[in-house]
């Protein structure tokens, strides 16, 4: 069985969809917070199974031995290294054949905040003696362009990172290396680095978004401290301002521009250009 936890969000989704176009839905778990929103997949034939990363009870049987797991991590930033360790524990419990986790481009070497939580997971997942994958993620696209149409109509775009680069790719590409990695072989103990095939800047960006939508837009690179003051005007709780702020800092060093191939080579085509996700947002 193949079981993919945190499924009803935005890249799970996306990675059972992928599932279900490669093997029987009698094959597919989804382990989810709330059953309810995966009664599609329940009635097309996957086994639905409710779990919430916070209460370890409720792991208790939500996976068997020679399952291939995906832990795709938690939302709950703060509090994602007890979660993720509960469903670690449960899996090695269980004797899993195989754990997936989808981690941060750079892994020990990240150096910005939000990577902590994804080293102390992996750790842990080593630690537990588990047949492991690392899909350590890059930026997702729509990380930015989620928000075109809005950056379209204010005309900038808004950063701290100078002139650094980042590998994005899209979100679909990143779920299908999973789906390739839990439907294929060899992929015992391997570690891939994740990120698209070109790394772009955000002065690219907004001439992309420029281009695409016929209306002026720049980018406006600020000081850190103008940056947080601008992310919390719009809304964002301080914390998580200071979060963004120092990936923005990390993008400025380089750390997010690494493009190394190994999403390309998963997914056995190349990652989806920028041009393609801005034309997508503006058009949706």
């Amino acid at each position: 069985m193949i079981v993919v936890t945190g499924a009803t969000g935005q890249l799970g989704r996306l990675v059972v969809e992928g599932l279900l176009a490669r093997v029987p839905a009698a094959e597919i778990a989804v382990a989810v917070r709330s059953p309810e929103k995966a009664a599609d997949w329940a009635a097309r034939g996957v086994d639905v199974r409710a779990v919430d990363y916070s209460r370890p009870q409720t792991l208790t049987g939500a996976f068997a031995e020679g399952d291939r797991v995906l832990l795709i991590s938690g939302s709950e930033v703060g509090s994602r290294v007890g979660q993720h360790a509960a469903v670690v524990e449960a899996a090695r419990a269980a004797g899993v054949a195989l754990l997936a986790y989808t981690g941060v481009l750079g892994g020990d070497d990240a150096g910005f905040t939000l990577a902590e939580e994804h080293k102390a997971t992996e750790a842990a997942i080593r630690a537990s003696g588990l047949p492991f994958v690392f899909l350590r993620n890059g930026w997702y696209t729509e990380n930015y362009t989620a928000q075109a149409a809005g950056t379209v109509e204010r005309g900038a775009v808004l950063g701290s990172s100078g002139d650094g680069r980042v590998a994005s790719a899209a979100r679909r590409d990143y779920a299908d290396a999973a789906v390739a990695v839990l439907t294929g072989q060899g992929h015992e103990n391997a570690v891939y680095e994740l990120s698209g095939d070109t790394a772009w800047s955000f002065s690219e960006y907004a001439a992309e978004l420029a281009a695409r939508s016929g209306k002026p837009v720049v980018y406006r690179d600020v000081t850190p401290e103008e940056h947080h003051e601008a992310l919390v005007g719009a809304g964002l709780p301080e914390g998580f301002a200071g979060i963004l702020v120092d990936v923005d800092a990390a993008i400025g060093r380089g750390e997010l521009a690494r493009t190394p191939g190994d999403l390309a080579r998963l997914i056995g085509r190349p990652t989806t250009p920028l041009a393609e996700s801005v034309r997508v947002a503006l058009g949706a």
